[in-house]
């Protein structure tokens, strides 16, 4: 049986803290979920946040997994739920999670940096996948809020008596759905990039 490889110290509280942040992310997207509406304005809004709120959930079990066979202590860091009950729009769910990505893109990179310092090059193997992910994810948001500041000022549009309802829902249906395609674009293009039983470095 292989010798487990053991963590310093300070990678052992980072990976730990990024674990607790993952799992705090997808509750929060869960919550979001939970409180879309389900409507001609936000299609796909619910099934985008809980697929967020699975991939978070999965990544914070994967990084538990790997302190595991470390044989590195479990002690997750308490994350502050946020202080919202009512997330309103989609736009607010969205950038509320755009802050939260960054935040995990700050502590992957902050991780990078302590591994490099300690030479710990099976974190850096580790981790490098998610760091990717997390950035196509970051930019993957970015576009998605854009959508809905189009979205916005069609709904505007919409009391507009020249213009037919039906018009303005197509146009909403096609920007929608240019997200999706983007998103499907995103995908392709990083299966293309990282084929199976490929690792990424840091």
């Amino acid at each position: 049986m292989a010798a487990k490889q053991l963590l310093s110290d300070q990678c052992s509280i980072a990976v730990n803290h990024l674990a607790s942040y993952e799992l705090h992310v997808s509750d929060a997207y869960l919550s979001m979920a939970c409180n879309s509406t389900e409507d001609s304005v936000e299609p796909f809004l619910a099934d985008f946040l809980e697929d967020q709120a699975d991939v978070k959930r999965e990544n914070g079990k994967q990084f538990l997994k790997y302190l595991q066979g470390c044989g590195s202590k479990i002690c997750l860091p308490v994350i502050k739920r946020p202080e919202i009950d009512n997330w309103g729009t989609g736009i607010k769910a969205l950038e509320h999670g755009l802050e939260l990505e960054n935040q995990l893109t700050k502590l992957l990179v902050d991780l990078k940096t302590t591994a490099s310092s300690k030479n710990e090059y099976g974190v850096l193997n580790f981790f490098g996948k998610f760091l990717d992910e997390q950035n196509k994810n970051t930019n993957y948001l970015q576009f998605r809020i854009e959508c809905y500041k189009e979205l916005e000022n069609m709904n505007q549009e919409e009391k507009d008596l020249f213009k037919k309802p039906g018009e303005v829902l197509g146009e909403k249906e096609h920007i929608w759905l240019a997200a999706e395609d983007h998103a499907n674009a995103l995908h392709r293009k990083d299966e293309a990039d990282n084929p199976v039983g490929t690792d990424t470095v840091l």
